[in-house]
């Protein structure tokens, strides 16, 4: 785990325990890293409710609810079914805060999208953060970066809501 990454992860853990938050994480390009990462670090189970790894189009309508419309309009590489994922974990999971990741890590071009383009998204009740990556690493990095990123945009709408 890159430094970065674990001073992120020390972050959230801190955040979440210090203000007796809880968490839900909807994986899909990650494919389980986020959810992995958070529970490497001991106290996890203190505030890490649920992490969901819905990687097909199927699951991400039929197990998180994710709306069948948002992605025929928008494709599951898309910040809006970035939003819907996040919000539809944290409901679903009862949670504080939500994480999401969806996108194309390559190799090849999927839904017309370059590989390296990533959404992730932040959830709270006061409303969600979406941010697009365009990496440039091998599909491995690519999966590393979105994650970390992803825990940065969790850190940045706790301490938003926190202000």
């Amino acid at each position: 785990m890159e430094t970065g990454t674990r001073e992120a992860l020390k972050r959230v853990h801190a955040l979440f325990k210090d203000n007796d938050l809880t968490l839900s994480i909807a994986e899909s390009c990650t494919g389980g890293l986020v959810s992995h990462y958070v529970t490497t670090l001991a106290g996890a189970s203190r505030f890490f409710v649920a992490g969901i790894v819905s990687y097909s189009e199927h699951t991400k309508i039929n197990i998180l609810g994710v709306s069948p419309d948002v992605i025929h309009v928008h494709g599951v590489v898309s910040g809006e079914t970035a939003r819907d994922m996040s919000q539809k974990v944290r409901l679903l999971a009862e949670t504080d805060f939500s994480l999401s990741t969806t996108g194309n890590l390559g190799p090849d071009v999927l839904e017309g999208k370059e590989k390296g383009l990533v959404y992730i998204a932040a959830s709270t009740e006061g409303g969600t953060l979406v941010k697009v990556l365009r990496l440039r690493g091998t599909r491995e990095e690519n999966k590393e970066e979105a994650a970390r990123s992803a825990l940065e945009l969790l850190i940045k709408c706790v301490e938003d809501t926190r202000k």
